[in-house]
């Protein structure tokens, strides 16, 4: 009787054990070191040109060396830092793209919307023996062929420079 309840527990348990919240991207589990991501570096220290045109120092606030990375992307992207509203040469742009509404709460949305079809997708999708992408996984059916796609706007007549040949 020892032989045949022994099997029965271990497979419970690691049914149990298969069945925890787990991060879409679970490719290394066992991995306990710190995100290397989450790590900011601060901005060179630089000597004023003046020690008296100095701001006064906040408390708890920021710092002249700290880094703003959203403001850093805009820089990288072209926009502006000061964030002075859509530039004249993008207003037709963006007249363009909000042709059909705006929704103000498009992320909550989005984020409920993902929620809903993840626990749609079921238990099982929970039970994996190894460690496996499970964000390639549940969006697999989302994904685009760019191959598909650069045939597609090629055949539309669209100048394609920078796709590279099909086949390299």
């Amino acid at each position: 009787m020892r032989f045949v309840t022994a099997p029965i527990i271990l497979s419970s348990v690691l049914l149990v054990a298969a069945c925890a919240n787990k991060p879409l991207h679970d490719l290394d589990a066992r991995r306990n070191t710190p995100d290397e991501f989450l790590v900011l570096p601060n901005k060179p220290l630089e000597q004023p040109e003046s020690y008296a045109a100095l701001p006064q120092p906040t408390p708890g606030g920021s710092n002249l060396t700290d880094r703003n990375p959203q403001a850093e992307a805009i820089v990288a992207l072209g926009g502006r830092p000061s964030g002075a509203g859509i530039p004249a040469s993008d207003g037709a742009l963006v007249t363009a793209a909000s042709r059909h509404g705006v929704q103000g709460d498009i992320r909550e949305t989005l984020t409920a919307e993902d929620t809903k079809r993840r626990k749609r997708a079921g238990i099982l999708a929970n039970i994996k023996l190894f460690p496996v992408d499970r964000y390639a996984e549940t969006y697999e059916r989302e994904a685009l062929d760019p191959q598909d796609v650069s045939t597609a706007y090629r055949r539309a007549g669209v100048p394609t420079p920078s796709s590279p040949p099909k086949g390299e």
